[in-house]
Formats: structure tokens, sequence, C-alpha cells
């Protein structure tokens, strides 16, 4: 009996699903992901972290070592990226603002390219979820339901960990990722733009028990840190870190490694979505003229700075990683060490897709860097947290100015983990004007005034998504 070369059939078939679309703009797969701090193989933030996939992805095109978000927060991250706008001048600052009420659909990612003629699809999280608007998108998976629950101890206070005895597809994420398998398993007759939300490693920290048997207790490190290390913190940086919180219950419970395992754990787990989401990508028509971004929307505090969480403007709240692949443009195992914010990825995407960038968009493309990651770039992170409060990221040096005139000033590459504030040494006065150029000007009121930072339904939507 005669064998048939079924890789050349499959090639052949996969060539002729894309070839029948007229419109040769390229496809985008947008990957966001929730809380995912530096703790990436590629990236170096931990060196017990276990990401093959995400690694993978970052060899295929161009990784960023030097990212970082708008805001360190869900809410405001998500809409400054998603709108161009960031919360400087939209009003959007926490996590229970009603973003929809301040940016119109007109102004967002998805419309700008649903008016070019891509057909957009979603599942997951992109916007917080509080407050979704999903008429931008032509199709949302509708819910991916809920996570199981562990049965006994959850954690430490706030903090919740603790493994699950339960399969990989129980969770939300197999459901969302099997989502976007199936869309790349389907024949398009316009570009599209599927948009990806993973949940994990967000908090609770549960997931089947194989990923933390991943990472055993016993060889659990935790994360570079001093105990004095707020002692030359301002007091607005003290107030956001809140060492009396989480940080006091984490060290008088002892169990500060399960929490680091339960971190470790949530972002194996979420490395194998991505696993998955990658093969799919690679089996489907779609492989080879699909723009790839992925990007996580803010760091996360493991006890560094005596502080737990995102809500702050120091490196470990801020850097996330930014992975792009674009057919024709990246090049295989790129490395970039320009600074760049996440509201470069707005503009980047209508650059190169042939849309048009919105007037109102407030990032530059990084196009160029994309194809020369040595290319000029003089721009910057901005990272903005509540009114009036910014970070000024640099190749070398962190700048903070809090709202009411505190300082803070580091060299990071003397000083990576930024132990020294230098704000006060006279030496550095030069520096500190050279970065306060880049300060946002404008400055839009919190549009849920009634909530100010502080306020009880503050505190509670910081406890949330």
């Amino acid at each position: 009996m005669k064998s048939f070369n079924w890789a050349f059939v499959a090639g052949l078939a996969l060539a002729t699903a894309a070839e029948a679309r007229a419109d040769d703009r390229p496809n985008v797969l947008f990957i966001a992901v929730d809380d995912l701090n530096d703790w990436v193989g590629y990236l170096g933030g931990n060196r017990q972290t276990a990401t093959p996939n995400i690694d993978r992805l970052a060899a295929r095109g161009v990784r960023f070592t030097r990212s970082y978000c708008a805001a360190p927060v869900c809410n405001p991250s998500r809409a400054a990226l998603m709108s161009g706008l960031r919360p400087s001048t939209s009003g959007v600052y926490e996590n229970d603002d009603d973003w929809r009420t301040a940016i119109a659909p007109e102004l967002t990612l998805p419309t700008a390219f649903r008016k070019a003629g891509y057909t957009i699809h979603g599942a997951g999280k992109i916007y917080h979820e509080s407050y979704g608007r999903r008429t931008e998108w032509n199709e949302y998976l509708p819910t991916a339901g809920q996570d199981p629950k562990p049965t006994g101890d959850t954690g430490v206070g706030g903090i919740k960990f603790a493994p699950l005895d339960c399969k990989d597809e129980d969770l939300r994420e197999w459901k969302i990722v099997d989502y976007a398998i199936d869309q790349l398993g389907q024949k398009h007759d316009k570009p599209f733009l599927l948009t990806v939300g993973l949940h994990k490693p967000h908090m609770p920290w549960n997931v089947p028990r194989k990923y933390y048997d991943q990472h055993p207790l016993e060889s659990i490190e935790l994360p570079p840190h001093r105990p004095d290390d707020l002692n030359d913190v301002p007091p607005a940086g003290v107030q956001m870190a809140k060492p009396e919180g989480d940080h006091k219950a984490m060290l008088e419970s002892g169990r500060w490694k399960e929490a680091v395992q339960g971190y470790l754990a949530a972002i194996s787990y979420c490395d194998a979505m991505i696993g998955r989401l990658l093969d799919g990508l690679d089996r489907s028509a779609y492989r080879d003229d699909t723009v790839i971004v992925f990007w996580g929307d803010h760091g996360w505090h493991l006890g560094e700075k005596s502080h737990w969480r995102k809500f702050a403007l120091w490196e470990e709240a801020t850097r996330a990683p930014l992975i792009w692949v674009a057919p024709g443009v990246t090049k295989p195992g790129t490395v970039c060490e320009r600074t760049v914010d996440f509201m470069t990825i707005f503009p980047t995407l209508t650059d190169l897709c042939g849309v048009p960038t919105p007037k109102h968009v407030e990032g530059k493309s990084i196009r160029s860097l994309l194809v020369d990651p040595k290319a000029p770039w003089d721009q910057p992170a901005v990272t903005t947290h509540r009114f009036k409060n910014h970070a000024v990221r640099s190749e070398d040096w962190r700048y903070i100015r809090y709202e009411n005139g505190d300082e803070e000033l580091y060299d990071e590459k003397a000083d990576p983990y930024e132990w020294v504030n230098l704000a006060n040494d006279p030496k550095y006065a030069s520096k500190k004007v050279e970065l306060a150029k880049w300060l946002p000007t404008s400055n839009h009121p919190d549009i849920n005034p009634t909530g100010r930072p502080g306020a009880a339904a503050k505190t509670a939507a910081r406890a949330g998504e």
C-alpha cells in the first residue's frame, strides 16, 4: 500500500488556507498575564522559576529586559494599555475606578482594529473584570467558570496559596486557552485580533499540586531583602509599602518560603498554558503570519522592601515581561535592553498591522527597536500609582516623586535592589532634574474621588482582582 506524505499534505492545506484570505495584513495574538513579575527565565528575576514555554516564545522574537507597566494595579494598567491614555490623563488610578466612564469605546485598541477591518475575538482577563465592555469584540468567551477551592489552610492573611488536588483542565485557564486554540483552528476570511488573558499567577496561588512539587519547599530561597530597607524611604513610600500589614503577618507566620513556593507554582501553571497556546498556533494556518505580543500587567513584591503585592513604584512592582514576535520584522533570539513602558504596545501593534493609530494615543511605536534592538530610543518608562505619584525608569536610574513632594532616586547599575535612596544627596541633583522632565505634566483627578486612597472602598478593591 502506498504511504502518503502527511506532513506535505498538512503543510499544503495550511498554505492554501492562509492564501485564501485576500487581506494580507498580519493577524495578532495578544497575550496578557495577570500579576506576572520578572520571575521569568529569560529575565533572570528569580533563578528558581521554571518557564520553558515563555522562554520558548521569547526565543522566537525580541525580548525586552527593561519593560514596565503604566500603573502597578490591574485596572489602571489595563485601561491605559488598551486606550492609549495614561492614568494621569484619564484619571483611572484604582481598581474600583470604572474606566468606562472616562474612556469611550471609540478610543480603544479593539475598536481601532475593528474599524480597520479586523475581526476581534477574546477570552479571559483583558480589561479589569469588574468593568467589562465586551461589545468592543466581535466575540468573547462568555465565561470560563470558577476555579476549584482548596480544603483546609489557604495561606497567610490576604496572601492566598494552597495546592489543589485536581487536573490542569479543572481551572478556568484551560478553558480560556481552549477557546483561543479553537479560534486558531478555524478559517478566518479577515485578519483577526485574538486577545487571551490568563489570570494566574494572580492570587489565590491555587494550582494543581504537581506544580508545587516542581518547587520543593526545602529548596526555596527568599528574594533579596534587607530588614532596614525602608529606613531611607520617605513617608509616602513607606505608606505604600504597608510593612505592618502583609509583611508583618508573613514574618510572624514563619511561612514566607511557602508563599514564594505558591507564586512559583502559579507561574509554572501559567507557563504550561502558554505552551498549549503556542502549540495551538503552530498547528494552525496562521503560524507564519501572526504578530504575537506577550505582556504582564505589572510586577509583584514578595517581601522586597517589606512589601507584598503590587501597589508601589519600585522595580518589583513595575517590571513585567514584554515579548514581540512580528513576521518579517523581528529576528529570533533578539534581546533589547532599551527601557520601554507598555504605552508603546497600542501604537506598535497599529504600526505593524497597517492600522491607523488614533491621535489620542500617548505612547510611541517601538517598531524601530523590533528591527534593531540597539536603535536610538531616548524615552524612559513612566509608571503612575494614584494621583500625582510617578516613577521614571531609564536604563540606569529610577526616580520617584510622590504627590507630597517626597522623592526617591536609585542607581540601578550599582544598586539593582534599590537599597540606597540617593534623592537627598546634592551630588545627584542634576540627575533628578534630568529625569523629572519626563514626569506627566497633566494630572487628572481620580474619577472616583469619594473613595480616595485610605477609604474602606479602596482598601477592599485593592484586596480583590
